[in-house]
């Protein structure tokens, strides 16, 4: 991979090799396990990307924070053997290439299909992930099938994003959508939504974009190519369970995810590609 000028490769203390981008528009770091971008830092405003403080950044662990990609599937499998969230997530990327003009940083990594093991998925295809930095952050993830008959798959690009206060943060631009939550509903999102338990929807048929107001600021969250979204906190008794996460930080993060799950499953042709696109950036 030919580099540019505001890009170069790095190592952090547990040896994982990630991208570091400094440009004059942004500073944003992108693991090559898991394609995870864990930093992305507008110049001049506030990070709009959250990492836990006890991420201790294993090989073969998802990183807690940033934006894993959750693909093949979301949540569990039916086989119960399989790793949550599929293994795109834990799996080593390949970076690709990078360009460089005066208005944004494109940097592309694919996975490696010859490491995965075929009795997790026996399907020829092909994955791809495109950041666009600039002022704001666009994550592209493409799935191609390479083979001759359709296969299916859910996928989701589950986005952690920082707030100083989950008590004063809500989400707006869900009202109209529908929601499973906890194997209920579904529900029919009337109002924001705002914080005051655990949460844990998955939203049928929401609109493009969603705003996230908190007290630094309000975030955009759009997607294209996808009508479901997860909306995500573990609240006080589930932080105390989930691993590389402090008791507390229920309070300074929020995930809102741009997704393909459900009856959003996406159903891929011979030699058809899918892209889901998720777009973040500070509107203030």
């Amino acid at each position: 991979m030919k580099l540019s000028p505001s890009v170069s490769i790095c190592h952090n203390d547990s040896g994982l090799e990630f991208i570091n981008i400094n440009s004059s528009h942004c500073e944003a770091k992108i693991f090559l396990q898991g394609a995870q971008i864990t930093e992305f830092t507008p110049k001049g405003k506030l990070p709009l990307l959250w990492v836990s403080q006890l991420e201790d950044y294993q090989q073969g662990a998802s990183i807690r924070g940033g934006v894993p990609i959750c693909w093949p599937w979301f949540g569990t499998h039916e086989n119960a053997d399989f790793p949550a969230h599929g293994f795109a997530r834990t799996s080593l990327w390949q970076a690709d290439e990078v360009h460089e003009n005066d208005s944004e940083i494109v940097v592309s990594l694919k996975l490696p299909m010859k490491q995965v093991n075929l009795d997790l998925w026996p399907h020829q295809s092909a994955l791809r992930v495109e950041f666009v930095l600039n002022t704001q952050l666009q994550v592209r993830l493409t799935t191609t099938n390479l083979g001759s008959t359709p296969f299916s798959f859910t996928q989701a690009l589950h986005s952690y994003f920082p707030t100083s206060d989950i008590n004063n943060t809500h989400v707006d631009g869900l009202q109209g959508a529908t929601y499973i939550e906890f194997a209920e509903g579904p529900e029919e999102q009337s109002d924001v939504v705002t914080f005051t338990r655990e949460t844990d929807r998955v939203y049928s048929q929401a609109a493009p974009l969603q705003r996230i107001f908190t007290p630094e600021g309000i975030i955009s969250v759009s997607r294209e190519n996808s009508s479901s979204c997860v909306l995500w906190n573990p609240w006080i008794e589930k932080s105390k369970r989930l691993s590389n996460f402090a008791d507390s930080e229920f309070n300074t993060m929020l995930c809102l995810e741009a997704a393909n799950v459900r009856d959003d499953a996406v159903i891929l042709e011979p030699k058809q590609s899918h892209t889901l696109i998720t777009t973040i950036a500070w509107l203030n």
